[in-house]
């Protein structure tokens, strides 16, 4: 049979698949698209630059913390300003891309501040020049105390993988209905396990009862508010990226665990 003849029965051929209408795509847990009625591949167009800015915002918070600021009758740290922000990215991942995307997010995050805390430290351990004037300046903001780079870093990852979890579970549980109970409640539980285990493995031994309390409740409290006051920011963020990237992820059969790349 020629080349013309053999063309000719592929056109036919393809011109008989019938491709049928489906709605918009929902990506599940293991990240593939459904809904149309062939398999639909693609890479998300915001995704990445989301990413960058969660772990950009991450490690300025993790600089500017060591100042205390005084906001009205409250002590707040830098971090306090900016950090809660990390909360609010990490909702918006995990509403949008899915569980596996936020750990993503959450694993660079991490590896992100090991880094710069090792880095820090080797930094202020290295001999200034004689002629280098700030070292004690340098020391100041870089030079962090092993303990609390270490209470840092364990808070910041069991905060947010727990923040994460409890907003895939709620968004099966309302089947995707009232944002703000997830937002909301995922900021609830993250924020208490995050200043929580990072007052306790920084300060215990150091302060009393009565002051790690009065540390937890303050710095708690600022978070959820602030992070409550967000909340129509992130519905918009979220209705948005919903929009542009064609998606909304049910995190349906997904491995929750951490450590599942």
């Amino acid at each position: 049979m020629d080349e013309p003849s053999l063309l000719k029965q592929a056109l036919q051929r393809l011109s008989a698949v019938e491709i049928l209408p489906g709605p918009a795509p929902t990506v599940l847990g293991c990240g593939r698209l459904v809904g149309y009625s062939h398999q639909v591949t693609s890479r998300f167009r915001y995704l990445d630059t989301l990413t960058i800015g969660f772990v950009v915002v991450l490690l300025v918070s993790n600089l500017v913390g060591p100042k205390i600021c005084q906001i009205g009758p409250l002590q707040v740290s830098g971090a306090q300003l900016l950090f809660p922000v990390t909360y609010i990215c990490g909702d918006i991942f995990t509403e949008v891309y899915g569980y596996a995307s936020s750990r993503r997010a959450i694993w660079l995050g991490f590896f992100g501040m090991g880094l710069l805390a090792v880095m820090g430290e080797i930094a202020v351990a290295l001999p200034p020049s004689p002629g280098w004037p700030d070292q004690h300046a340098f020391a100041v903001v870089f030079g962090l105390v092993p303990r609390f780079a270490l209470a840092s870093l364990i808070a910041y990852w069991a905060g947010e993988f727990v923040n994460s979890y409890t907003l895939a579970r709620l968004k099966l549980v309302t089947n995707g209905r009232f944002l703000w109970t997830r937002t909301i409640g995922s900021t609830i539980s993250g924020q208490l396990v995050d200043t929580v285990v990072l007052v306790l493995v920084a300060f215990w031994g150091v302060r009393t009862r009565h002051q790690m309390l009065v540390l937890i409740a303050s710095s708690y409290g600022f978070k959820v508010v602030y992070e409550t006051l967000a909340t129509p920011f992130t519905y918009m963020i979220v209705k948005w990226l919903k929009r542009v990237e064609s998606v909304d992820a049910f995190d349906k059969g997904t491995n929750f665990s951490p450590f599942a790349f």
